[in-house]
């Protein structure tokens, strides 16, 4: 599975930004898919992902700020960033889980069955 993402870049505090990123190779229904992001100095954090049936799990820095959304039929994830701050300032790395189930209730079982893309660059501006 490759995964190609594209949105980031320069961004004043206070705007507003939309990451893409679209699957392709694979033949078979990606369960989960989402958005993480490495700080400099920081381990990789999850930021959101969305399952095959809509759920969702964000962050709590970005709950309320950030959505997630997907197209399952064309096997694309979004992040639509709202209101950012300099604080997500970060390389942001889109995911696609083939195996991990998400519960409604924020559980998410990954089965190491993980792809990853490039990452994208998302640089907030105070």
């Amino acid at each position: 599975v490759q995964l190609q993402a594209s949105g980031g870049g320069l961004v004043q505090a206070g705007g507003s930004l939309r990451l893409s990123c679209a699957a392709s190779g694979s033949a078979l229904s990606i369960n989960i898919m989402g958005w993480y992001r490495q700080a400099p100095g920081k381990e990789r954090e999850l930021v959101a992902i969305i399952s095959n049936g809509g759920t969702t799990k964000y962050a709590g820095s970005v709950k309320g700020r950030f959505a997630i959304s997907r197209d399952n039929a064309n096997d694309t994830v979004y992040l639509h960033m709202n209101s950012v701050k300099p604080e997500d300032t970060a390389v942001y790395y889109c995911m696609a889980d083939m195996n991990g189930s998400l519960r409604p209730d924020g559980t998410y079982y990954n089965y190491d069955m993980d792809f990853w893309g490039k990452g994208t660059q998302v640089t907030v501006s105070s």
